[in-house]
């Protein structure tokens, strides 16, 4: 897929994986529609990017019924959007029974009704269009769940069988899913995690501090979607840990466990 002049609208693009894809589809001459919850931070990522064809648009997924209004305004900018980049998220750390309803809620509404919503949204458009591409930011957690992540995996895996199915539904508009699990990347996941009351963690994590580099997921990224790929893993050796779970899962689950503790 030639990029060039395609419009492309990217949530959770202030900072981290966000702004490092804006930042490759810029040098690849693609229009962009930013989004995210902080005016000023989207601000500063457009006035960073090399690239004439940015448009600003504020949202929050949190209030996802909203989405169609945020889609009447993205319109606004370019007449059209080609590639919708679901990637807006937050994480967690907490244990499910130390985790109340109100942040079970916030997490669910954002990593996955937020981004529902948002692509039933802009469906309509690619119809019309009979052309189009949602990208779908999940994660290797989708695959599997870990300790003080209940409700981060739940969410994430909700998206595989959402999109899994939703692709099968359009293959007739000619719109295509692209499901992409990042491993480990090095961005502020952790720090603006959630606790079970729903504050913020504050705090990094080591296998966040130590991962891949944003701007390279972002080439990664863009070669699957240039290269019309259905599902990527994106990542370094924790990618391992998803074909491992599956041949042998007793392990797994027990090398896990070990791993969780020694974090305590």
């Amino acid at each position: 897929m030639n990029l060039t002049n395609k419009v492309v609208w990217i949530t959770g693009a202030s900072s981290g994986i966000g702004e490092a894809i804006a930042t490759q589809l810029a040098k690849e001459g693609c229009k962009l529609i930013l989004s995210a919850r902080r005016t000023n931070e989207l601000e500063r990522v457009k006035n960073n990017l090399m690239a004439k064809d940015v448009f600003i648009l504020p949202i929050d997924l949190e209030q996802h019924q909203e989405a169609e209004e945020w889609t009447k305004k993205a319109l606004t900018a370019f007449g059209k959007i080609d590639i919708l980049i679901n990637n807006g998220g937050i994480s967690q750390k907490s244990f499910a029974l130390s985790t109340n309803t109100a942040t079970e809620q916030k997490i669910m509404n954002i990593n996955y009704f937020g981004n529902v919503a948002l692509s039933k949204a802009v469906l309509p458009v690619m119809q019309q269009q009979q052309s189009g591409k949602i990208v779908v930011i999940t994660s290797i957690l989708g695959k599997f769940g870990l300790p003080e992540l209940t409700t981060y995996a739940a969410s994430k895996h909700a998206l595989y069988g959402f999109y899994e199915s939703l692709r099968l539904e359009h293959v007739k508009d000619n719109i295509q899913i692209l499901l992409v699990a990042p491993g480990f990347i090095n961005t502020n996941a952790a720090i603006n995690a959630v606790k079970g009351d729903g504050s913020l963690v504050n705090e990094n994590s080591d296998a966040q501090r130590n991962g891949m580099q944003p701007s390279v997921f972002a080439k990664k990224l863009v070669k699957a979607i240039q290269s019309n790929k259905k599902h990527i893993y994106i990542g370094s050796k924790e990618l391992l840990s998803v074909p491992f779970k599956t041949l042998f899962p007793n392990i797994f689950y027990s090398i896990m466990l070990k791993m969780s503790a020694k974090k305590k």
